[in-house]
C-alpha cells in the first residue's frame, strides 16, 4: 500500500513564541503547504506535562494559534487544530506505552534536562512525552516532520516506535491488507530552513528559548518596535577589534555568527552576504557591530511587525480562533480516527 506523503509538527503554548520559533519551524512550514498536505497542532496535551494555571493556558493556546496563522500559515490549505481536541493523540500514546521500552526512554537527554536533579518529583506525562509524540506524529501516518535539532532524538523514537509496532504485529497487519508488513511508516526528520538553530541574544552557545528566564535573551512575535530594537542594541556582541573576515572566522564568535544568522535569514540572503553587510557597516558607530545591529533592527521590524499586529487582531475575536481550531480538529479527526481503529483490530481490542 502506498502512503501518501504527510508533514506533521507542533508547538506547545507555553509562553509567547519568539525569532527562534519563526526562522527555525515556521517559514518552513509555511514553504511546505505548498507542496505537500500539513498537519500543523498546538500540542497542549504535552504542555501540561509541567503546571499550566488553565486560564493561562486557554489564552496561550488561542495566541499561539493566532500566531501560526499570523506568520502565514493558511487554514485552508493546512489542518490547524489543537492536540486535545483530537482523543486519538491519547489512545495512541497509551498504546506506544506498551510497544515503547523503559531503556529507549531513559536515554532520552530532553527528559534529564528538564527534570533536572529533582527528576523524582517529574510528571510521568513529562517522562513519556516521547511517546505522546511518537502518537502526534503517527496517529496521521505521517512521513515527514518538521523538527529542530533538539527534537530529532524523538524523531528516532518514534521511528524505533513505529518499526517494533510493524514487527510485533506483521501478521496482523499483512491479514490487514497490508502486503508489505508495514503500517506505520518510518518519519523523516525536516531539519533545513533560513535559520535552523537560533541562539540566545544573551549567549550565543545556547538556544533561544521560552524558558529562558530572561526576557532579553530572545525576540518575542508579540514585542513591539520599541521592544525589538531595545533587544538587539542590548544583544551580547564581543571585545574583538575587527569583523570576521569569513565563515569559518564568523563561526568563533557564536554572538556574532547568530547576529548574522538572524540578519540574513530575516532578509533572505546569504549568510555570506550577511557577513559582508557587517563589514561594510561596520565603521558606522562605536562599536564594529553598531552598523549591524541597525540593519538587523530595521529589517525585523519590517518582517515581525506585521505578524504581531495580525496576532492583536485576531485574539480581539477569540470566538474566531475557536472556529479555526474547532474546523480543523474535526478534519484531523476524519484522518486519525480511522487509522486508531485499524490499530485498535490490529491490536486484538474490541470495538463497537
Amino acid at each position: 500500500m502506498t502512503i501518501k506523503e504527510r508533514v506533521f509538527s507542533g508547538m506547545q503554548p507555553t509562553g509567547s513564541l519568539h525569532l527562534g520559533n519563526y526562522l527555525g519551524a515556521m517559514v518552513q512550514w509555511i514553504q511546505m503547504q505548498e507542496t505537500h498536505e500539513c498537519i500543523y497542532c498546538v500540542v497542549d496535551l504535552h504542555a501540561i506535562t509541567v503546571w499550566q494555571e488553565p486560564k493561562e493556558l486557554r489564552h496561550a493556546i488561542r495566541q499561539v494559534t493566532a500566531a501560526y496563522i499570523a506568520s502565514g500559515l493558511d487554514p485552508k490549505k493546512s489542518i490547524l487544530f489543537n492536540q486535545s481536541q483530537v482523543s486519538a493523540h491519547a489512545e495512541l500514546a497509551w498504546i506506544f506505552n506498551c510497544v515503547a521500552r523503559l531503556g529507549w526512554l531513559n536515554r532520552m537527554t530532553q527528559f534529564k534536562e528538564k527534570a533536572g536533579k529533582d527528576r523524582e518529583n517529574a510528571s510521568v506525562g513529562l517522562y513519556a512525552y516521547p511517546n505522546l509524540m511518537a502518537a502526534d506524529i503517527l496517529a496521521y501516518r505521517a512521513t515527514h516532520v518538521p523538527v529542530g535539532e533538539d527534537q530529532k532524538q524523538h524523531l528516532e523514537l518514534a521511528r524505533d516506535i513505529a518499526q517494533k509496532f510493524n514487527n510485533d504485529f506483521r501478521e496482523q497487519i499483512v491479514a490487514a491488507g497490508h502486503e508489505d508488513g508495514v503500517f506505520f511508516p518510518q518519519p523523516e526528520p525536516v531539519i533545513t530552513g533560513p535559520a535552523t538553530r537560533v541562539m540566545s541574544l544573551r549567549d550565543g552557545t545556547k538556544k533561544m528559548s521560552k524558558s529562558e528566564p530572561s526576557d532579553m535573551s530572545r525576540i518575542n512575535l508579540m514585542d513591539d518596535t520599541d521592544k525589538i530594537a531595545d533587544k538587539i542594541k542590548r544583544a551580547k556582541t564581543d571585545m574583538e577589534p575587527a569583523p570576521p573576515t569569513d565563515i569559518e572566522a564568523l563561526k568563533a564568535r557564536p554572538e556574532i555568527d547568530n547576529l548574522v544568522g538572524i540578519y540574513a535569514a530575516l532578509a533572505g540572503i546569504s549568510k555570506e552576504e550577511g557577513l559582508k553587510a557587517l563589514q561594510d557597516t561596520a565603521s558606522e558607530g562605536p562599536s564594529i557591530f553598531t552598523g549591524l545591529k541597525r540593519v538587523l533592527t530595521e529589517v525585523a521590524v519590517e518582517k515581525l511587525g506585521p505578524i504581531r499586529a495580525e496576532i492583536v487582531r485576531l485574539m480581539d475575536d477569540p470566538a474566531e480562533i475557536d472556529r479555526v481550531l474547532a474546523d480543523g480538529s474535526a478534519r484531523a479527526r476524519a484522518i486519525a480516527v480511522p487509522i486508531l481503529a485499524d490499530v485498535k483490530d490490529i491490536v486484538g481490542l474490541i470495538r463497537s
